[in-house]
């Protein structure tokens, strides 16, 4: 029904976002809601709308490849919007799509929601379909903010970077491993919420 919205970013959240288009205010779900960030630039957000018995749910995406690769791993039997979502949220999709190319289960099974079967199965599906993808490896927009922050905005940073893990869902006791780590990585780099959710990604992705 949707292929984007183009509004304004009113609302982040760990799990979501919030855009707001012509007066109405969207609840979309993003694998990394920290690549936005709210203020008066028109973004623009590529949409899945998904139906369940559950209800109706929208996820945004970066670019039409990226919503592209999302909508290839829904295809999947095993994998649901959230798996889905979760695998996106590590920035490297062409490290993904070499992954899957090269039969590397072991790597797919570092997503939450992964097992031995289903990660065969996506390399049964999508091997040497998706090579015609321009994904977007950087996780970057126009958005992003190189400032350095303050004390207190870095432990905000660090706490919604946990809680996005965990909404992408990793467990507690996963995201508890890897929060050290993350803890001395923000007072080195001075690091903003959309780094310190890739740095922790890529964290367990090594585990």
């Amino acid at each position: 029904m949707y292929e984007y919205f183009l509004g304004q970013v009113t609302d982040v959240t760990p799990g979501y976002v919030v855009i707001e288009v012509s007066g109405i205010g969207y609840k979309v779900l993003t694998a990394n809601p920290y690549r936005y960030q709210v203020g008066p630039t028109a973004v623009k957000m590529y949409i899945h709308q998904a139906v369940s018995e559950n209800g109706m749910s929208l996820f945004g995406f970066f670019d039409a490849d990226e919503k592209a690769l999302f909508e290839k791993l829904l295809g999947v039997s095993g994998i649901g919007p959230k798996s889905a979502l979760a695998i996106l949220a590590n920035n490297d999709h062409a490290g993904l799509i070499q992954a899957i190319n090269q039969e590397n289960a072991t790597y797919l099974t570092s997503f939450p929601g992964v097992g031995k079967k289903t990660a065969q199965q996506i390399v049964l599906d999508l091997k040497g379909k998706l090579n015609d993808l321009n994904v977007d490896v950087t996780g970057q927009t126009a958005l992003d903010v190189d400032a350095p922050a303050v004390d207190g905005a870095l432990a905000d940073a660090l706490a919604d970077a946990l809680a996005a893990l965990e909404a992408l869902g990793y467990s507690k006791a996963d995201v508890k491993k890897v929060t050290k780590k993350l803890e001395t990585f923000s007072q080195t780099q001075g690091a903003d919420t959309n780094t310190l959710l890739s740095e922790g990604l890529r964290l367990l992705m090594k585990k």
